[in-house]
């Protein structure tokens, strides 16, 4: 299966990292949907990742970009690789149809809960539109089931300026179609990944995959995002780890109920946490940049399916309740 015309609709820290990667495999050209600064910068000088080799020495990779604000100007692509920010789907997800054609896969590669989430599977709740993530319908209207393949990315990246990733750690991605099917379209994104230098793996079901990292990154986005606190201090803090552990109680209990329960304890999910370091999280750099958080597909969409599961979220609520009234004071939701 063909994969060589690749489009990033969010050439951020992530969608850069994947896009620049990608673009160092012979006969792959990379095409990006982009506006404003990032547009400009990946016309004049493409894409720029700042990473370490594996010695540890400095390394720099480019990779040239066809850049426009209008899908319509790239065309029909072979992947297309989502990786906007959870507000910016909506906007952006009636340009994307244009860069899909009958075979063309859809890579999601965004934080959270996605829309297509409980698309075949949930149980009793399969098949319901997650009104926190897509309240009118309108991604799933312009983004058709039949062309996703999820994916969980382990990486931490940011951005220096637009157009220019840095890697801090971290390498690797899982993929999965949303019926755990091995399909030839999967594997062969997978087999593009693997040649572009990452550690990509094949998930036979994602949903969990999604949901298990879901469990860390629920509590420490949008906590980081209102004090200000890298992971560390967070875990260092006996009152508010006591609190994150109950929100991943609760999170935990709804996963049971969907068909994703999980074998751990929350006291092991922060000793992997804390192994990270000190590292601040991808909303905390969003509310330094003035950017729109994502507590939609982070809480949000948990606070659905709580209610959707008829499972109590008293501490997810409270989180979600703060984190929202913290990112409206600044204007960021």
């Amino acid at each position: 299966m063909s994969m060589h015309k690749i489009a990033i609709v969010g050439a951020g820290a992530i969608g850069g990292w994947l896009g620049c990667q990608l673009g160092q495999v012979a006969g792959v050209q990379i095409s990006a949907l982009a506006r404003n600064t990032t547009l400009h910068a990946l016309q004049s000088q493409g894409l720029q990742l700042q990473r370490k080799d594996a010695s540890g020495a400095a390394q720099s990779l480019h990779t040239t970009v066809r850049a426009s604000d209008r899908a319509a100007d790239l065309g029909v692509q072979d992947l297309v690789i989502l990786s906007v920010k959870g507000p910016a789907l909506r906007e952006v997800a009636p340009q994307i149809q244009a860069l899909i054609g009958k075979d063309t896969v859809v890579l999601s590669a965004m934080n959270g809960v996605p829309w297509w989430f409980l698309h075949g599977f949930g149980g009793a709740q399969a098949d319901q539109r997650l009104h926190s993530v897509d309240a009118s319908g309108e991604i799933a209207q312009h983004i058709a089931a039949q062309h996703i393949v999820g994916s969980v990315v382990h990486a931490s990246c940011s951005t220096n300026a637009p157009g220019v990733v840095q890697h801090h750690f971290g390498n690797g991605i899982i993929i999965g179609e949303p019926s755990g099917q091995a399909t030839a379209r999967v594997q062969a994104v997978l087999a593009l990944l693997q040649q572009a230098g990452l550690q990509a793996t094949l998930s036979p079901q994602i949903q969990r995959d999604i949901w298990y990292k879901l469990w860390g990154n629920m509590t420490m986005n949008p906590i980081s995002a209102i004090t200000g606190a890298t992971t560390d201090r967070i875990l260092d803090d006996d009152l508010v780890r006591s609190f994150v552990s109950q929100i991943m109680l609760e999170a935990k209990a709804i996963g049971a109920q969907i068909g994703i329960p999980i074998d751990q304890q929350p006291d092991d999910r922060h000793a992997v946490t804390r192994k990270l370091g000190a590292f601040k999280t991808s909303m905390l750099q969003d509310v330094e940049a003035h950017k729109p958080v994502e507590l939609d597909a982070l809480v949000g969409a948990v606070q659905e399916l709580g209610r959707l599961t008829q499972t109590p979220t008293p501490y997810a609520d409270a989180l979600l309740g703060l984190a929202r009234l913290h990112a409206r004071v600044r204007g960021l939701y």
